[in-house]
């Protein structure tokens, strides 16, 4: 992971010096040379860096397991969570905070070694499994916990591709100060989507809401946001294109479903929450999908595939919300220590 300099813990190895994000990551360093050899095999390789992995990952640790945790990122979807309530023990807390506890209750409590990096091959092998990394390292496992969540759906229109992250946005936004007093739009009926809505509502000067079906949000939610004065929806219309010149957007043409005629709006912003796909297309010729594309999982994490264990959004679990997904990564962890153990004593 990126190490600043400044505050780092350091150590000396082979006349250079390097940086660590905190003392366990140089005492792991140390003690096991890894300046000069890079270590490669473990019991566990736990593979993601949501609330799933991360749990487990901790879980992992605090069971004595020998593992590897590997992630794109630390915190996964999580991090674009403005508004987290009652996960058990706060009330509120938003997303990057409690992904924030999360990290540093790993690397700091319950250290695990761990990499930064994109998991692009699985296989499996005699006694276990080859992982390689995008870097095309490679490292052995006996087991494996998928827990790689999902990603955000596109659109898939005209102009969408030109204007990210130039007017185009997936979920929310953290500086939202370029659209203070601009019309903007929400495109998406779910929980997601009306949650940009609330937040956008005093910031932005009018809110489109567009929705290819009727809103599906909770009833609450839906009646609360019907309520804003800036806000229009468009229930039953599709998105059709994006447009804008010199790399800004500054419309969407929208058009009701099975029916001509389209309408241009003018906007300077649009945040588009229609959903999420699992990423599960790494252990796709191994575990057995549902049609969705999710992990099918037994009740203890454990999939078609022995000494494969998946948990969290990438599954079939019911209800993607990030305290399930913290219970299943810690269930995942427990289920592959007992079978790591079961192994170990059919060798003796």
């Amino acid at each position: 992971m990126e190490v600043r300099e400044e505050g780092a813990v350091t150590a000396e190895c082979n006349g250079e010096i390097f940086c660590f994000c905190s003392e366990g990551c140089r005492e792991k360093f140390l003690k096991e040379l890894e300046c000069k050899k890079r270590r490669t095999e473990y019991d566990l390789i736990i593979i993601g860096g949501g609330p799933a992995g991360l749990t487990a990952a901790v879980y992992a640790a605090t069971l004595k397991v020998n593992a590897f945790l590997i992630a794109k990122d630390l915190g996964g979807q999580a991090v674009d969570s403005t508004k987290i309530e009652n996960y058990m023990g706060f009330d509120f807390i938003t997303g990057p905070e409690l992904t924030e506890k999360f990290r540093y209750q790993l690397i700091h409590s319950h250290y695990l070694d761990h990499l930064i990096s994109e998991v692009e091959k699985i296989e499996p092998v005699e006694g276990g499994f080859h992982v390689t990394t995008s870097e095309l390292n490679k490292y052995f496992a006996k087991a494996l916990i998928a827990a790689t969540g999902m990603t955000r759906r596109r659109l898939n229109v005209p102009g969408e591709e030109k204007f990210q992250r130039r007017g185009v946005f997936y979920g929310n936004v953290q500086d939202s100060s370029f659209v203070q007093g601009e019309d903007v739009a929400v495109v998406g009926g779910g929980n997601s989507a009306l949650q940009i809505v609330e937040n956008l509502r005093s910031v932005a000067r009018t809110i489109h809401l567009i929705s290819d079906t009727a809103l599906t949000a909770d009833a609450a939610v839906i009646e609360r946001a019907r309520r804003f004065e800036n806000l229009c929806t468009y229930e039953g219309f599709k998105v059709v294109e994006f447009g804008g010149e010199n790399a800004k957007l500054s419309s969407v043409k929208i058009r009701r479903m099975a029916e001509g005629g389209v309408v241009c709006l003018p906007i300077k912003g649009v945040f588009i929450a229609i959903g999420l796909q699992p990423n599960s297309a790494a252990f796709s010729s191994l575990v057995r999908l549902n049609d969705r594309g999710e992990i099918v999982i037994n009740p203890d994490c454990s999939t078609s595939h022995p000494g494969i264990f998946a948990a969290g959004d990438v599954t079939d679990a019911f209800g993607k919300r990030i305290i399930i997904a913290s219970g299943e990564g810690a269930k995942a962890a427990l289920a592959a220590r007992q079978y790591l153990l079961h192994l170990k004593n059919k060798s003796v």
